[in-house]
């Protein structure tokens, strides 16, 4: 009964899951706009489900898929290319190692066209992919027709219509931020505004603030009001200027002009060469070599008018602050803006603003409670150590604007083993500093380490070990949002290895009638395991071994897929499972492999698929009711999932636990 059940419930489970996964796909319109004489513009809108995101047009080589258009015309002649009237959110995804653009929401596209009759036909094939959170839909594709209604164009109204430019509207989204990642550059800020008190440049202004706040301000209330408005100026002054740059900048451009902007700043190679020269030079000074100091007389001026009494002195004490802890903050709050810089109108502004109040917060306290000085300790040596310690930081973090360019550009300089050894080296330095083994030009004498100090150098040395294995192609994950991708190492250990691996099993492995697996010659499994690439042909093997079917529902351009294979698959227990008791058949649903017309498809609504992704993609959702990547089934005797498939999850233990449970559950089918 319970086999019957299975039989008849698992079909129309198949059938719900395949409506409500449609229903979760992009919605295309298209409409012609006329814009002089006989010149028109095509428009492509695109309505993305709510929680999931598109790629832009890119084109990424052994990245995503990007969204593509093929326009052709009866009547009309196509001009130009297809352009993006909506700017993408960009960021740098370590994945794939490259830029990637995406969409939410709303996305809008033109191709402009010429009349040549007076009435044309515009058809477009559009191909594109959504993913979420934690999965991919499968390359999709859908045409769509354009009536344009016209009169043939005259000479005089075609030389006029090529006189004139149009400029496409375009459309930006503003958010707080991306993924998440807007919560990591607020809680680097405010430790970046904590750690400001420490420095050379800032330590010195707390015996300023609590003189002047010591002197006294009348009644009680009045002194707590001067130095709630103390800490607001602070935070003022830093953000005032930068949200004032990206108002202007969005009013005389529009929003396209902020995200441009910004996305320049991030990705460019001249301003990440200038913030690396600049990281340097600020180092440079900090290990001695020169200092780097506001104009005297625009810090004396501010200073004067810090001693007259009321909100303008208290005003103009701020402005001092800010302006003599320029030295240490600036090349700090320029690391923080650079990394919230992908497009967003509000990502700087509330990254500022949490840097701004952490360094604000203890001026404010010391405004309020001006005792608390006592108990400070003086400055001296301790803090020129702090200013060096700080110098490694720069030359460190420095490199990453340098990486960035050259990731960008391909130049090559700065492969993965490369930026490794110099962190390694850096790190090992300050180790060596903390230790007193390396003195600069303004440290005092060192008599003995302090416990603090010891510590800290024993966490540097620490993460000088932890780097290490990188250089042979450890993963490092904690630092992958810093190293370049592993695809830029040269040496990795074991690679030889591993592809002489992948070479055997290639040659080893055989269908169920003898044959080489079907496209092993370009499709391979990570880690060196062997598998199919073919649905029948994998059936056909399992059953004649006697093993359960590992069916894997993934894709070129699926992060998450790549996040499970480098995370989970990788665990040892997970290999060994997969090697001993499945046969894996990994089936891609993007890829454009034309396959020959005998294996073609054709759907229920009579399309024919040509592709071998479309076609994978096509048997998912038939056969199973999906259409997400990654997604695993496993499949026992019968064609049927042995227990309920598994999407995106990097809990390892989990995962055996389901890989365990399908070997049950297939030897109870014995």
């Amino acid at each position: 009964m319970n086999r019957l059940s299975r039989i008849l419930l698992l079909p129309l489970a198949a059938l719900l899951t395949a409506v409500g996964v449609q229903a979760q796909q992009v919605a295309w319109t298209g409409s012609a706009e006329h814009l002089q004489g006989n010149d028109y513009r095509i428009l492509i809108e695109a309505a993305i489900p709510s929680g999931y995101h598109m790629y832009d047009m890119g084109p990424y080589e052994g990245g995503p898929n990007a969204t593509t258009f093929l326009f052709t015309a009866e009547g009309a002649a196509l001009e130009g290319s297809v352009e993006q009237l909506t700017t993408p959110d960009t960021h740098f995804d370590t994945t794939f190692g490259m830029q990637i653009g995406t969409f939410a929401g709303k996305a809008r596209f033109a191709q402009r066209v010429r009349l040549t009759a007076d009435t044309a036909t515009v058809a477009v094939d559009i191909e594109w992919m959504i993913c979420d959170d934690s999965s991919c839909m499968p390359l999709t594709d859908e045409e769509l027709t354009i009536t344009v209604e016209g009169t043939p164009a005259s000479a005089a109204a075609i030389e006029a219509a090529g006189a004139q430019t149009e400029t496409p509207a375009v459309e930006t989204k503003d958010a707080v931020g991306g993924n998440g990642s807007i919560w990591a550059l607020i809680i680097e800020a405010i430790l970046w505004g904590f750690a400001m008190l420490l420095t050379p440049c800032v330590f010195p202004m707390v015996p300023m603030t609590v003189s002047f706040f010591m002197k006294g301000s009348g009644s009680q209330a009045k002194g707590r009001f001067n130095a709630f408005m103390y800490g607001i100026f602070i935070v003022l002054l830093y953000t005032v200027p930068i949200a004032a740059l990206i108002l202007i900048t969005r009013v005389v451009g529009g929003d396209a002009v902020t995200a441009d902007i910004f996305n320049w700043l991030a990705t460019h190679w001249l301003p990440n060469l200038l913030f690396f020269v600049v990281f340097m030079l600020f180092a440079a000074s900090f290990f001695g070599a020169f200092e780097i100091t506001m104009p005297s007389w625009l810090v004396n001026k501010s200073d004067a008018k810090a001693d007259t009494k009321g909100l303008g002195g208290i005003f103009f004490l701020a402005l001092t602050l800010v302006l003599v802890s320029f030295s240490c903050t600036g090349p700090i709050v320029g690391s923080v803006l650079i990394k919230s810089t992908a497009g967003e109108f509000w990502t700087p502004i509330a990254t500022m603003l949490a840097f701004s109040v952490a360094f604000a917060l203890p001026f404010t306290l010391f405004a309020l409670f001006p005792s608390v000085l006592k108990k400070l300790p003086k400055s001296g040596g301790w803090l020129n150590s702090v200013k060096v310690v700080i110098g490694f930081v720069e030359v460190a973090l420095g490199f990453k604007f340098l990486s960035v360019a050259d990731q960008t550009y391909h130049w090559g300089l700065l492969d993965r083993e490369i930026y490794l050894a110099i962190w390694i080296v850096v790190f090992s330095l300050m180790g060596l500093y903390l230790l007193g083994k390396i003195r600069f030009a303004h440290d005092s004498d060192l008599p003995y380490i302090g416990v603090g100090r010891l510590a800290l150098a024993i966490a540097v040395f620490s993460f000088v070990v932890y780097m290490i294995p990188g250089m042979w192609g450890a993963p490092l994950k904690g630092l992958s949002g810093y190293l370049p991708p592993l695809s830029t190492q040269d040496f990795v250990m074991g690679q030889q290895t591993t592809g002489a691996t992948i070479e055997a099993d290639a040659q080893q492995l055989r269908t169920a009638d003898g044959r080489k697996p079907k496209y092993s010659d370009v499709l391979h499994l990570p880690h060196g395991l062997e598998g199919f690439f073919d649905l029948e042909e994998a059936e056909a093997y399992a059953a004649k071994i006697g093993k359960p079917l590992f069916i894997d529902f993934t894709g070129h351009g699926c992060v998450n897929c790549r996040e499970m294979e480098s995370r989970v698959w990788s665990a040892p227990e997970v290999l060994e499972i997969l090697r001993r008791d499945y046969v894996i058949c990994a089936l891609y649903s993007d890829d454009k492999m034309r396959l020959p017309e005998s294996e073609w498809v054709t759907t229920e609504a009579g399309k024919v698929l040509k592709s071998l992704g479309k076609v994978n993609s096509y048997r998912a959702l038939k056969s199973y009711g999906v259409n997400a990547q990654p997604y695993y089934v496993l499949q026992g005797r019968d064609g049927q999932p042995l227990v309920a498939p598994r999407g995106y999850d990097l809990d390892v233990e989990a995962f055996v636990r389901f890989l365990r449970s399908g070997v049950e559950a297939y030897a109870a089918q014995r």
